[in-house]
């Protein structure tokens, strides 16, 4: 009991010393004074993970088609306003791309930038939404783990992101997420108009490749700052590059059970079909966009 004590008196006087080098510019943002907004919107959102399939389970579906275009595109004008605004404010105050130190001052752009970074940060708890209409809709099967990590985590990192290093390298990573984010809710808001737009949509495949080589350029600027040793925060760039460690593995998995073993599994099935009901004609197989015979196409 009292080495508990003593961790907690510890973390207490550690957090209170942590507090003499955040950032003093964003200290009286909305959110910024303290941790508990942000840590108590996350634990609500991990009560509703429980309770909201609970809700649901002996109700229909909502449809909120309407609702999900608002929110799909409000968000796609949201992360332009983040991107535009980081690309821009970088520019103007020259930002290198290789390595950037924080600049604390109230510089025009600086605080440009660092308010972009907030709406960035806003913008991951908006987020949260994203997993109240798929349980609303009762799409339990999209709330996975890949889902709620990211979507838990990112508000979190986040806070402490803008409370001590609103600027500096911490632009690079949230502009081409940003960027990104604009043609993920772009592509939910088209989907949200039905079938006759969805058949259009050939190319979610391609925003899961994109999202993993952003996971890979960032490794590499966070290594490259470390190697060179460029004067921003070396815990931070550290926690960049294990968090991001953790996504490239969630991002392969769920890249590989979506795009090539759900694919393969119905193609057997639908070849085991074929036969157990009876058909004398060789069952049909698609490979490489093309109608093979079975037995005389390519097999991995």
């Amino acid at each position: 009991m009292e080495t508990v004590i003593h961790f907690v008196n510890d973390s207490v006087e550690f957090y209170k010393w942590s507090l003499t080098i955040a950032d003093k510019r964003v200290e009286e943002w909305p959110m910024m004074s303290s941790p508990l907004p942000t840590l108590g919107i996350s634990v609500l959102y991990l009560l509703f993970l429980w309770a909201g399939p609970l809700y649901m389970q002996s109700r229909e579906p909502f449809l909120l088609r309407k609702t999900l275009i608002v929110y799909n595109f409000s968000m796609v004008l949201l992360n332009f306003y983040i991107c535009k605004e980081l690309l821009l404010g970088s520019r103007a105050a020259r930002y290198s791309y290789l390595c950037q130190p924080v600049n604390y001052s109230n510089d025009v752009n600086e605080v440009r930038i660092a308010s972009a970074l907030w709406w960035y940060y806003i913008s991951k708890g908006v987020e949260f939404l994203d997993t109240v209409f798929f349980i609303m809709r009762k799409k339990f099967n999209q709330v996975s783990f890949l889902h709620v990590y990211h979507h838990c985590t990112m508000f979190i990192l986040w806070w402490i992101g803008i409370k001590w290093v609103p600027g500096g390298q911490s632009f690079f990573g949230a502009t081409i997420n940003s960027g990104i984010h604009v043609l993920m809710y772009g592509y939910y808001g088209l989907a949200a108009f039905g079938p006759k737009i969805q058949k259009y949509l050939w190319w979610k495949k391609y925003l899961t490749i994109i999202q993993m080589i952003q996971f890979h350029v960032t490794i590499g600027h966070a290594a490259h700052s470390l190697y060179t040793d460029c004067p921003f925060p070396a815990w931070m760039q550290w926690a960049l590059i294990g968090y991001a460690v953790t996504f490239i593995i969630l991002f392969a998995n769920f890249y590989y059970q979506t795009y090539r073993r759900q694919p393969r599994l119905k193609t057997a099935k639908s070849a085991i079909n074929g036969v157990s009901n009876g058909t004398s004609k060789a069952p049909e197989v698609v490979e490489n966009g093309k109608k093979q015979k079975k037995g005389k196409g390519k097999h991995d």
